[in-house]
């Protein structure tokens, strides 16, 4: 079984500040760290791992140094780690990304791809499945369990709701989008910090793909971020002593006057 975890380098949002004159987000000297919900995947990837002799492939899209994402991700266990990089790569959108992402999938490989169920500083959670889009597989979003079924060569996913859960089985090639709190990732012991310095990092750039530059990068993206601002709060507080049946009252007249409901 080979399967392939798609993770991200993100700044460390709990100390992420907005430029009050560009709008833009402050990314120097702000730590980066793989996205939460990435960390947890590659975690189940590597149980699936010992459970039933599984090689566990890590690649990110990204600038040189997330390759330290990738060397974080063989340090807890990862068989191999690929960067895909490239110019020709910046500025790609949600579409773009997954574009290039199922394309080095499609050259490694994979039996089971894993992505985290979102990215936190972008919040989309459309480049999982928009990489099964690509791929042309079947898809499981918000999995909060996975269990291997070794004798029907099924997995087992518990997919999350609001208000419920829906236990599924997926048989062959597919994707997974996971959870955070699916469970806890492991930490890097000594050996492992030190061997993950002696491993290659597999590059992947545009001449590795097949790939349209019509659909990639800046030029082929077919959204744009016009601008980034922290949420403003209204300052002003009016103070009424009532009843509760005229402050119910009071509470939906201000919410109508502000076409709220």
């Amino acid at each position: 079984m080979k399967i392939i975890v798609c993770i991200k380098q993100v700044p460390n949002t709990t100390e992420i500040k907005i430029d009050p004159v560009t709008n833009t987000l402050k990314r120097d000297g702000v730590p980066s760290i793989i996205n939460p919900d990435d960390k947890t995947a590659i975690e189940v990837a590597l149980q699936l791992k010992e459970r039933c002799g599984a090689e566990v492939t890590v690649i990110t899209m990204g600038p040189t140094q997330a390759e330290k994402a990738l060397r974080e991700a063989l340090a807890m266990g990862c068989d191999n780690a690929y960067l895909l990089t490239d110019r020709a790569f910046a500025g790609s959108d949600t579409l773009a990304t997954s574009t290039i992402i199922a394309s080095a999938i499609r050259k490694l490989g994979a039996d089971i791809v894993l992505c985290g169920r979102q990215a936190i500083d972008g919040d989309t959670a459309q480049v999982g499945p928009q990489i099964a889009e690509h791929l042309d597989i079947p898809q499981i979003t918000y999995v909060s369990a996975v269990e291997y079924d070794g004798e029907r060569e099924v997995l087992v996913v518990r997919r999350q709701f609001e208000d419920r859960y829906q236990t599924l089985e997926v048989k062959g090639q597919c994707l997974l989008t996971i959870l955070s709190n699916l469970c806890t990732p492991r930490y890097m012991n000594a050996w492992d910090m030190v061997a993950q310095d002696q491993k290659e990092i597999g590059i992947i750039t545009f001449k590795d793909l097949e790939l349209d530059k019509a659909h990639i990068g800046l030029g082929g993206s077919p959204t744009k971020v016009k601008s980034t601002a922290t949420k403003q709060f209204d300052k002003t507080i009016e103070t009424l002593e009532l009843d509760p049946e005229s402050a119910a009252r009071a509470i939906v007249d201000s919410l109508k006057a502000r076409h709220l409901i």
